[in-house]
Order: C-alpha cells, then structure tokens, then sequence
C-alpha cells in the first residue's frame, strides 16, 4: 500500500492568500475588471485562475492604458519607493497588497539608508521582491548570495534578507560580513512561515522513497523547496501541477513513501489533485 506524506506546512503563506483573498474581494466590490501589478503571485495556474475572474495582470509602463477609477493592487512582493509615487499621480484605485514581513524591510532599508549605512540584501537580484526593497535605498543596495563578493563592502553597513531566503544563506553572508564591515545593523527578515516550510520539507525528504516539489518553476521559495528536498532525497521532483508528474513516478512500485510539499504560491487544490493522482 502506497503512503503519500504532505509536509506539515506547505502550500499559500499568509502573504499570498491575503494578496489573493484581496483580489477577489476588490472584484467582488467593484463588480469590474481588476488589475495587479505584474502576475499576483508566482504561479500560473492562480493566475489563469484570476484571468477567469476578469483579474489580469499589466506592467507599471502600460498603466496608462487603465481608465480613471480603474483598480489596481499592489502584489505581496511588494515595489520600490518610485513605483509607490508613481501610482500615488495618478487617477486609480491603488490597493497595497504588499505582504506585510515585506513591507517592514522596506522600513528598515528606507530608515538605515537615510543614516547613512550601506544596504546589503541577502537574496537574488532578479526576483520582484528583492528589486522592490533595493528601490527604498535608491538602487544602491549591494545584493549577496554567498557572501564571495565581499571586498568593497563600507565600514557601516545595514543586512536584511529576502523573505524566502534559506537560513544558510543568510548565516554564510554574515559570518563574511562580520570579517569586513565594523559597524553592523543585521535583520533576519526571512519569513518564519518560509523557515518552517524549508524545515518540514527538510524532515520529510529524509524518511521517504521520493518527493514531489510542486508550485511555480518562476517561484524562487518554491525552488528553494526543491534544493533542500533534492539534498536530502535524491528522487525528488519539481512539477508545477498534476500534469507535471511522470506516468514512471506513479507506476514506480518501490516507490513506497512518497512525500508531498508545496511553494508559498501553491494552493490546496493543486496540492490535493497531486496526492490524489500519487494515491
């Protein structure tokens, strides 16, 4: 008989489902189409999902195209301090879903800019969240992932961390950081639903024949997920959906115990249409 494990926590953080939950709530309100900032979350089968629901993505250089009145959220990754001025000119209804543990670091890195300490931020320069805190200390944060890069870091300096980094990352970069700056303000801004995600995820890989990672393939927490799981259960997979998973991987008889976790973007019912197809 096949067990199938759902890790302890997986699936919407509180930041997702809020950003979510306001989507559809503003939809209902205005009883209009409604648009966010960039796809509301990182996972296409939600965003699909909204799209039906007359809720459609649009860049911040296309905002011109909306009409006055028009509702536009703010996505739980949260935008720099010159997207924030940019809305506030002009005629819309701007709805801030920013996730709150996001919102707090741009505080701190707006705050310790200001007094003149360098910004470094623990994460990948590319994901929306990240470009988004760099933009409230002017684009001038310096942006880590391992701490190698550390020759020219100042004397004062201000650490804060990506929400969905790894709690490994962040220990490597500041044991670097200690050695070359003297005046340091450190913030571990890693959500603690991310380190107990990361954690269960870990404990699971362990005692399992395989796993399966499902949420966005453009979901960093989600591929984070996959690194730790990968580390631990060498038969891992990474699937968006139930289409994802290998007819092999379900007919696989030694596969015996089959753990289940799933990103911060990936809901109940793509996690429950998975286990059903392992079961």
């Amino acid at each position: 008989m096949r067990q199938i494990i759902l890790a302890d926590s997986a699936g919407f953080c509180f930041g997702v489902k809020r950003a979510v939950d306001t989507a559809i709530n503003m939809r209902k309100k205005y009883n209009n189409k409604i648009y966010t900032l960039g796809p509301l979350i990182h996972n296409n089968d939600v965003v699909d999902f909204l799209k039906e629901n007359l809720i459609y993505p649009i860049e911040l250089n296309n905002i011109d195209s909306l009409k006055e009145n028009d509702t536009l959220i703010i996505r739980s990754h949260g935008v720099s301090e010159d997207t924030i001025n940019i809305l506030k000119n002009t005629n819309l209804n701007v709805i801030d879903a920013t996730c709150p543990y996001v919102s707090n670091i741009h505080k701190k890195v707006k705050k310790y800019y200001d007094l003149g300490y360098h910004i470094i931020i623990v994460g990948d320069k590319s994901h929306p969240e990240v470009i988004g805190i760099n933009g409230w200390c002017k684009n001038n944060a310096i942006i880590l992932k391992s701490g190698d890069e550390l020759d020219l870091i100042a004397n004062r300096v201000c650490v804060v961390a990506q929400t969905t980094e790894t709690q490994a990352t962040w220990e490597n970069v500041l044991t670097k950081v200690i050695k070359t700056s003297k005046e340091i303000v450190a913030f571990n801004t890693i959500c603690s639903a991310t380190e107990v995600r990361q954690k269960s995820a870990e404990e699971l890989s362990k005692k399992v024949d395989a796993m399966i990672v499902i949420g966005g393939f453009n979901s960093s927490n989600t591929t984070k997920l996959y690194e730790i799981c990968k580390k631990y259960c060498k038969n891992t997979i990474y699937v968006e959906n139930v289409l994802g998973i290998p007819d092999e991987f379900i007919k696989d008889k030694n596969l015996r115990i089959i753990g289940v976790t799933a990103g911060a973007s990936t809901p109940n019912w793509i996690i429950d249409e998975a286990i059903l197809k392992m079961s």
